[in-house]
């Protein structure tokens, strides 16, 4: 858009409304008069056909240039200057081609002053419907004045009403789009935000609580290195320093990551793998691999036994990871609620990254975690 046009650059759909409504007007215009032409060529006496054929290559050339200018978006004063020559050339040789009042200078004036008003702001449209209408008046007379005047202001009043009611529903979708666009945002920080709250509720569980419960539990026999050990441990995951945060997501190879985990004195861990690279993203690593070691932690702490078994391995697109003890097992559905190490730690933290945990035990016949994700 130039001059005129270019006084405001809506966006979204009100600017794809004013586009295609400006797109559209030029071809229209250009269309409309050559078949009002065609028509008033066709009603014209023998003696005016030569200044009516020479009157109609003039409406050709200016379709010509209404069409290229509306779909190529290029020179819009071009296509206006145009416009304007041709209901001026047209109502000037009323007299010749209609005797009197011409219809054909009439619908050409009409459908060039109602097209205008889509391109253009009244800046414009209303001196140079102004100066059309008085050249139709000065060429076929003043008599007609009462009714043209009303006619030709009526329609062109309904042609901008309409333009300017698309431009409001444009402006109305445009701005619902905007809120529910914040609506939307606000929506994804606040989930973002629960996730890292429920993440750091996990951490908090895998770290210094847990090492927490051991005191409280052991009391005085509890081993002041091995205490000071984890809680060196759970500083380093806390602050980042053992991968307890990632802010990209590149793949990773999922066994690789696994064994790291494997370094630990208790439990044992016989790790059983396929030997490929399964790649997953970097934050459904992290989320593995941290289940995992809440898992081994839960066999270390509570099973009663000093070996289990890691494993990691495909099932068609799904990655499936899992982790076996032979301890004395547990009843998961007598768990309180006020216990986050199983929700919380490995089946909520699993589920964040799109996948699904399970967590299988009966007293006296060990426990079975199973780590899912999907693949997709």
């Amino acid at each position: 858009m130039t001059g005129a046009r270019a006084a405001h650059r809506p966006g979204g759909v009100e600017s794809l409304l004013l586009a295609s409504a400006r797109r559209l007007a030029g071809p229209v215009r250009g269309l409309g008069t050559v078949v009002i032409s065609a028509f008033g060529l066709l009603g014209l006496p023998e003696q005016a056909l030569p200044l009516g054929y020479a009157l109609f290559g003039l409406v050709l050339a200016g379709a010509a240039v209404d069409c290229w200018s509306g779909l190529t978006g290029r020179a819009p004063a071009l296509s206006l200057g145009c416009a304007v020559v041709r209901v001026v050339a047209v109502c000037a040789c009323q007299e010749w081609t209609g005797g009197g009042r011409g219809l054909w200078a009439l619908n050409v004036l009409t459908t060039t002053a109602i097209t205008l008003q889509w391109e253009w702001p009244p800046a414009v449209t209303v001196p140079v419907t102004a100066g059309l209408l008085a050249v139709d008046l000065a060429v076929a007379g003043g008599e007609d004045i009462g009714t043209l005047v009303p006619r030709l202001v009526f329609e062109c009043l309904l042609a901008r009403l309409g333009f300017v009611l698309l431009r409001r529903s444009g402006r109305t979708v445009d701005e619902q789009h905007r809120r529910r666009s914040v609506v939307a945002r606000a929506e994804a920080l606040s989930s973002a935000r629960h996730r890292r709250e429920r993440e750091y509720l996990a951490l908090l569980h895998d770290t210094a609580a847990s090492t927490f419960l051991m005191v409280a539990v052991g009391g005085k026999d509890a081993d002041p290195a091995e205490v000071a050990a984890y809680a060196r441990r759970d500083l380093a995951i806390l602050t980042g320093a053992a991968g307890g945060a990632t802010a990209r997501d590149s793949p990773v190879d999922l066994p690789a990551s696994l064994r790291g985990l494997l370094d630990r004195d208790r439990p044992a861990v016989e790790f059983r793998d396929t030997g490929e690279a399964i790649p997953v993203p970097a934050s459904v690593a992290l989320a593995f691999v941290r289940a995992v070691h809440e898992a081994l932690v839960n066999v270390e702490r509570h099973a009663r036994v000093d070996a289990a078994v890691l494993g990691v391995g495909r099932e068609g697109n799904a990655v499936v990871v899992l982790v076996e003890d032979d301890g004395v097992g547990f009843a998961p559905e007598e768990v309180a609620v006020t216990r986050r190490g199983v929700r919380c730690s490995i089946v909520e933290r699993v589920a964040a990254v799109g996948g699904h945990a399970t967590v299988v035990s009966r007293p006296g016949r060990g426990t079975r975690v199973r780590l899912v994700w999907p693949g997709d």
